[in-house]
């Protein structure tokens, strides 16, 4: 108790006490963007048994998990919330929308990337992405995002409410794959 008050004294503004465990709400998304706005946070990570439950009940805000599963400690998971909260800080990617445009910030996963060469292991970069249309390349991800989540993980697209165009998309992408 005597750590987590001397930390929350030294730190200014409001501090959010986490603690990282296993019966926390599961992270996602929407539960990083949420973190992502308080001015501190405060992360409590047990080991082997946890922490005392006095101590949670009257130290912590909010317990969070990175799933369903145990680990030795709470060090590992503290650690990813950092990395995946920390990206919502200005200056901490070099650019800023990259985060909004990442797997899960639409809800969908991300789609393909592709660099340097054009061709790799003969196989090329879609020509779409070297059209210079940036219309048509907008269009492409849109696709490629909504089909590698209707491949990968479907459940996330029964949580959202597509717009025509996603609806389309998606129509064209499976079409594509059942051919």
């Amino acid at each position: 108790r005597d750590a987590i008050q001397t930390a929350k004294q030294a730190s200014p503004g409001k501090t959010k006490v986490i603690y990282l465990s296993p019966q926390g709400r599961k992270l996602d998304q929407k539960g990083v963007e949420e973190l992502a706005t308080n001015e501190n946070l405060l992360l409590i990570c047990g080991r082997y048994e946890g922490v005392d439950e006095r101590i949670i009940q009257s130290e912590v805000d909010e317990e969070w998990s990175i799933g369903d599963f145990v680990m030795t400690g709470g060090e590992l998971p503290a650690m990813t919330l950092i990395d995946s909260v920390s990206r919502f800080i200005p200056g901490v990617l070099g650019d800023f929308a990259s985060a909004e445009e990442d797997s899960f910030a639409n809800g969908l996963l991300d789609c393909p990337h592709y660099t340097r060469p054009e061709v790799l292991d003969d196989k090329d970069v879609p020509s779409v992405l070297k059209s210079g249309n940036h219309k048509d390349i907008r269009r492409w991800r849109l696709k490629q995002s909504l089909g590698r989540t209707w491949l990968r993980r479907p459940e996330l697209l029964e949580n959202l409410a597509l717009t025509d165009e996603q609806e389309q998309l998606l129509a064209e992408f499976i079409k594509e794959q059942r051919s």
